[in-house]
């Protein structure tokens, strides 16, 4: 930048910060957050570094002068630790409230709120009482050992001994047998206090070193160190908030009052009425926030009563039953200098403002989503604006607000595309929606997101096969569609920059263990339309197999629960396309095999399957997790439910059964133990 045109955005600049100055230290209102006022401040600041001469006395800057592991190994969590969907408006929890009516008319709210630190979650198992195993969540079902560097943390016991009274004999009674002979599992954030964070960092500053961005960063990655003398030098404390085990707890609020007893550092939390109750909690500790020791980034809102929570259920990753109330998104202004489209598989144009590199809660961005055309009318955006970013929920990057009161003159209009700027085919829109969609098929940017997304983890998961090799296969011209995958050689790809013999065999070797798989796996590789995971794994338990989902009727995918009919039109409408048949019918003949159902289980003389009859489980099972066991049920047409009531056939029990084994026998429910449950499907 030339001094002259620094002088005028250094004039600007401090114009603009005054006035926001003034908005909130004598009017006592705030039109952006405090986050972004402090990016303008800084950009001040680092212009003025730059041109000192420019630096006059009226500037906002010049108010103050200035045992070593070779691995970590792997631990299956016996219960898959989701992740909260976040909200952040008084309106979305009201929404949250509304939806759980909807799934439940006769529910009767109380919930429970508690911090929710913003620190790295980790399961801890105490066996006998004593410390055993400790994982990070990993990928939600599978994580890492990494138990050493946990046993570092003071806050955390090695050994579990009661400091106080349980609200029940029989509560008391339960938890010191299972200290004494059984497991325990605590759930909670590994964290750093804020003050022992700046103060590391500082000394890595005079050592020279890279300092961390946040606590949370640094947390995560003392626990993730193959070196535990790196985690014991790292004044890390433990924050717990859940218990796994069933020790009788009826209600979330317990396991609090519950952890506090084994010695565990917990929150209090508050135990809400009603929805009034949560927003003046949570805005309570947003003025707290910053005199607290500790880093949150909202409050955790969840149905307190446990067996009402579990009958929600789970929809993705996350439990309907809970909510991340969040705080106000981190922002920080920065200034775009250009406007890209991207095009998906589905055809959706997406603009995105390309940045002046930016931090914002951590994490340098340099691009954020503008959503799509009438959200660059509705904010007013133009090329060469200076802007508020935010990571909404720390995630997506997108453009909050536009600063218009910055601009010098030389911004751009920006001019949505009539065609797509990869194939040049004329846009279209569908009346009553917001997106430019590219309606050819055969577009290269289509085909290629098209491909990324059925060799993803969540599709036939072919290890080795991301989008880089893909682009190389594709711009060799040897696979142009998903059947041609299958049918690669590692003559095709020995050839190729930077493969050998070895590369190629691996990536040809996980494409053939990739061609089985379970059809709902397969369903969502397909990429229809508004058919995600949850989607594809309802469509894949109601009909079974592919051949009837490919014969069914409208009507019949409107009979599916959890599928409206937007989603049930899309999936009606991509199966009556021939094209579309025709991909199934390739991709069978390449190799593709979908896992066979099992035969339906047979009673003897009685000719019934489980079709209809609903199991609850209780305990610990030997030989399977609870996950196997209940998709076991599904397959041969079972129901699996949270809680036991009349409507319950069977009740399987396996290793320290909870209270709905007591129940069950009161309602003469039969029980089955794991030997019993496994004699059905022989």
């Amino acid at each position: 930048m030339e001094k002259q045109e620094a002088k005028k955005r250094i004039e600007k600049l401090k114009e603009v910060i005054n006035r926001h100055r003034y908005l909130y230290h004598v009017q006592n209102r705030q039109e952006i957050s405090d986050a972004a006022l402090d990016s303008l401040k800084h950009e001040l600041l680092k212009l003025e570094e730059q041109f000192p001469q420019l630096i006059t006395p009226d500037s906002p800057t010049q108010r103050v002068a200035g045992e070593v592991l070779k691995e970590f190994k792997k631990v299956k969590h016996t219960v898959p630790m989701l992740s909260i969907e976040d909200i952040f408006l008084e309106e979305e929890l009201k929404d949250w409230e509304d939806y759980l009516r909807r799934l439940k008319p006769d529910f009767q709210p109380e919930y429970f709120a508690e911090l929710k630190i913003d620190g790295f979650a980790v399961a801890l198992i105490y066996a006998d009482g004593v410390f055993s195993v400790g994982a990070t969540r990993g990928n939600g079902t599978i994580g890492e050992d990494v138990t050493q560097n946990l046993k570092t943390i003071e806050s955390i016991p090695l050994k579990l001994h009661l400091h106080g009274n349980f609200s029940s004999k029989d509560m008391a009674e339960r938890v010191k047998k299972l200290i004494k002979n059984g497991k325990i599992e605590i759930r909670g954030e590994v964290y750093m206090e804020k003050k022992a964070f700046e103060k590391f960092n500082k000394e890595l500053e005079l050592k020279g070193e890279k300092t961390f961005a946040n606590p949370r960063n640094l947390a995560a990655g003392s626990i993730r160190q193959l070196n535990p003398k790196l985690a014991v030098s790292r004044p890390l404390k433990f924050l717990a908030y859940d218990i796994i085990t069933d020790m009788g707890q009826a209600k979330h609020s317990e396991e609090h009052q519950i952890l506090s007893i084994l010695g565990f550092k917990t929150d209090a939390g508050k135990i809400c009425r009603n929805l009034s109750d949560i927003v003046d909690f949570w805005k309570e500790i947003a003025k707290k926030r910053e005199n607290l020791p500790f880093q949150i980034d909202g409050v955790v809102v969840s149905v307190d009563n446990n067996s009402l929570f579990r009958k929600f259920g789970v929809v993705g990753k996350s439990p309907r039953a809970i909510r991340a109330f969040k705080f106000s998104p981190r922002q920080a202004t920065t200034r775009i200098t250009d406007i890209k489209v991207q095009v998906g598989r589905t055809g959706a144009m997406t603009p995105v403002a390309v940045l002046d590199p930016i931090g914002v809660g951590g994490v340098t961005i340099t691009r954020a989503t503008l959503h799509n055309e009438d959200e660059i009318k509705r904010l007013g955006v133009k090329i060469g604006d200076t802007v508020i970013v935010e990571r909404a929920g720390d995630v997506i990057p997108s453009v909050a607000k536009v600063l218009p009161e910055l601009r010098s003159g030389k911004e751009k209009e920006f001019h949505f595309p009539k065609n797509c700027p990869v194939c040049s085919t004329r846009l279209s829109r569908v009346e009553g929606e917001v997106v430019w969609r590219c309606p050819n098929p055969n577009c290269p940017a289509r085909k290629r997101e098209i491909l990324y997304h059925f060799t993803s983890r969540k599709a036939f998961d072919i290890e080795g096969l991301g989008p880089q090799i893909i682009n190389q296969l594709m711009d060799e011209s040897l696979i142009s569609s998903a059947p041609e995958i299958f049918e690669l050689k590692e003559g095709d790809l020995i050839p190729l920059e930077r493969f050998g013999e070895k590369s190629a065999k691996n990536i040809i070797d996980a494409i053939e263990k990739s061609k089985t798989i379970t059809l709902a796996r397969f369903i969502y590789a397909l990429g229809i339309r508004h058919a995600g995971e949850e989607t594809a794994i309802n469509l894949a338990h109601y009909f079974g197999s592919i051949d009837k989902l490919r014969k069914a009727m409208k009507e019949e995918l409107d009979k599916i629960p959890d599928i409206g009919p937007k989603i049930s039109k899309a999936i009606y409408e991509w199966f009556r396309s021939e094209k579309n048949q025709k991909l199934i019918d390739e991709l069978f003949a390449a190799g593709v095999k979908i896992e066979k159902k099992p035969a339906p289980y047979r009673t003897k003389g009685s000719g019934a399957g489980l079709q209809g009859l609903v199991f609850v489980l209780t305990g610990s099972l030997e030989t399977m997790t609870r996950e196997a066991a209940k998709e076991k049920i599904r397959l041969l047409g079972g129901e699996i439910s949270e809680s036991v009531s009349e409507k319950t056939d069977y009740i399987i029990t396996g290793r320290e059964p909870g209270s709905k084994l007591k129940k069950a026998r009161k309602l003469g429910i039969k029980t089955l133990d794991e030997e019993e449950f496994l004699k059905m499907f022989q």
